[in-house]
């Protein structure tokens, strides 16, 4: 569980870096790279919500 959520919080990061880049700077492939992240991010979330609810049953 630690690990995804050092995972999550290492994907967040990126993902607030490159969309502060897109939206300042106008830079479309930082742009690129927070979408990608938010995928990711998603992903983790859905993995995040699975280990949580098997974590609350025991």
């Amino acid at each position: 569980m630690k690990d995804l959520l050092n995972k999550i919080d290492a994907e967040f990061e990126t993902f607030k870096t490159e969309s502060a880049l897109q939206a300042e700077k106008g830079n479309k492939a930082a742009g690129t790279r927070a979408r990608k992240s938010a995928l990711e991010l998603s992903k983790l979330f859905k993995e995040f919500r699975k280990v949580s609810v098997e974590e609350s049953k025991k």
